[in-house]
C-alpha cells in the first residue's frame, strides 16, 4: 500500500473507504518518498534521542511509584517507603560510596535499650515510618519491661512492643509521641547477589551509629537462634553475664542456644558485626535496606557476647522476610 503526503505534513490514504488487505498496525511500511516541506511550512518538533530518554525516565518513575504504592497498600500503612534495589537513596554525587550511604541512612537507624528482670540488652533498630514504627530483632526486646530508644540526632523516646515473631526473630516496636522521623527505604533482598557491596549500621557495644562495610558472602544460610526470652538479655554494653546465642552448621557459639530454637534463611556478610548490631540495618550501595542484622559467628569457647568479636561472618534476615511479616507484626502477633 502506498500513501500520499500533503504539504500540511500529514499522511493521507488514497484508498480510504475502499476494501483493503489487513495491515499489521505495529509495523506499517515507510512511505515511498518524503518530499521536503514547503519553505514556509511550520517545522514539526523532532523527537530525537533526548526526547526519547526523557519519555523513558518519566515512564520509569511512574512504574516505580506505582510499585511502591502497591506495597504500601499491602502492608496497611501508606507511610512505609518500599522499593526495588534499583532505587537510589544516596545523592548522585556520593553514589556508590560508604560515606554516601552512611549519611543518607544513619538518620533512620536507632539504638535500643531494653530492661527486664533477666537483665538489660542493647541493640539496634530501623525506622520504617515517620511516626516511629521500628523493626528490630525479637531477641533484642524479648521479655522487656521497659524500652528506651535513642535516634541519630540524640533524642530519646520510650517505646512499646507492637508485635513479635520469635520464629523469624523479628519484632515491631512503636515510639511514643514521635513524628517527623526519617523512614528508611526497604529494598528487595531477592535482587541481592554474592559479591554485592553492603554497609552495616548499628550500635555495637553501645557505640551508636557505628558504620562498617563489606560484601554479601553467601545467600540462604541456615541460622539457628534461641526463642527463649531470657536468652535475649544481657547483650551489648553494660551486660552482666548474659549470653548471645548463635548456632551454625551444627556447632554452638556464644553460649547455649537452649532447647527452644528457630532457624531461618539469612544473608551472610563480612561487614563487621558485634554485640549490639542486632536489629540494625544491612544496606546496599543505593541506600536501600536489604536485611536486618541478627547474628554473628565467634570462635568456639566464647561463652558470652563480651568475648565475641567480629570475624567477618555476620548474618542478616532478608528484608523480604520482614516485609512479608509486617502485617502480622502490626496486628499484634506475640507468638
Amino acid at each position: 500500500m502506498t500513501e500520499s503526503f500533503h504539504r500540511s505534513g500529514e499522511y493521507e490514504n488514497p484508498y480510504e473507504g475502499q476494501q483493503q488487505a489487513p495491515v499489521n498496525p505495529e509495523w506499517p511500511p515507510p512511505p515511498a518518498y518524503a518530499p521536503a516541506p514547503a519553505p514556509h511550512a511550520p517545522k514539526k518538533r523532532r523527537r530525537g534521542p533526548v526526547a526519547l530518554l526523557a519519555a523513558v525516565a518519566i515512564v520509569a518513575a511512574a512504574i516505580g511509584g506505582g510499585t511502591a504504592y502497591g506495597i504500601q497498600e499491602l502492608t496497611g500503612n501508606d507511610t512505609v517507603t518500599s522499593s526495588s534495589t534499583s532505587t537510589t537513596v544516596v545523592p548522585s554525587s556520593q553514589k556508590g560510596t560508604v560515606s554516601g550511604v552512611a549519611k543518607a541512612v544513619s538518620p533512620s537507624i536507632v539504638e535500643i535499650s531494653a530492661d527486664s528482670g533477666a537483665g538489660s540488652s542493647t541493640g539496634s533498630g530501623v525506622i520504617i515510618t515517620g511516626d516511629g514504627e521500628i523493626i528490630t530483632n525479637n531477641h533484642v526486646v524479648a521479655g522487656a519491661s521497659q524500652i528506651k530508644v535513642r535516634t541519630d540526632d540524640g533524642k530519646s523516646y520510650t517505646a512499646k512492643v507492637v508485635g513479635t515473631d520469635s520464629k523469624k526473630d523479628l519484632a515491631l516496636i512503636k515510639l511514643e509521641n514521635a513524628s517527623g522521623l526519617k523512614a528508611a527505604t526497604l529494598g528487595d533482598s531477592a535482587g541481592v547477589g554474592v559479591g554485592d557491596q553492603v554497609v552495616a549500621i548499628g550500635s555495637p557495644e553501645g557505640l551508636t551509629g557505628t558504620v562498617t562495610s563489606g560484601i554479601i558472602s553467601a545467600l540462604d544460610r541456615d541460622v539457628t537462634v534461641s526463642t527463649d526470652e531470657s536468652q535475649g538479655q544481657g547483650q551489648g554494653q553494660g551486660q552482666q553475664g548474659g549470653e548471645w546465642p548463635f548456632e551454625f552448621g551444627g556447632r554452638e557459639f556464644n553460649g547455649d542456644t537452649g532447647s527452644d530454637t528457630t532457624t531461618y534463611k539469612a544473608l551472610q556478610t563480612d561487614a563487621s558485626l558485634n554485640p549490639g548490631n542486632s536489629g540494625g540495618a544491612l544496606i546496599d550501595m543505593n541506600g536501600n535496606i536489604i536485611g536486618i542484622n541478627s547474628a554473628m559467628y565467634s570462635a568456639a569457647g566464647a561463652s558470652s557476647s563480651a568475648a565475641a568479636g567480629s570475624v567477618g561472618l555476620g548474618f542478616a534476615i532478608p528484608i523480604n522476610t520482614v516485609k512479608a511479616d509486617l502485617a502480622t507484626l502490626r496486628a499484634g502477633s506475640t507468638d
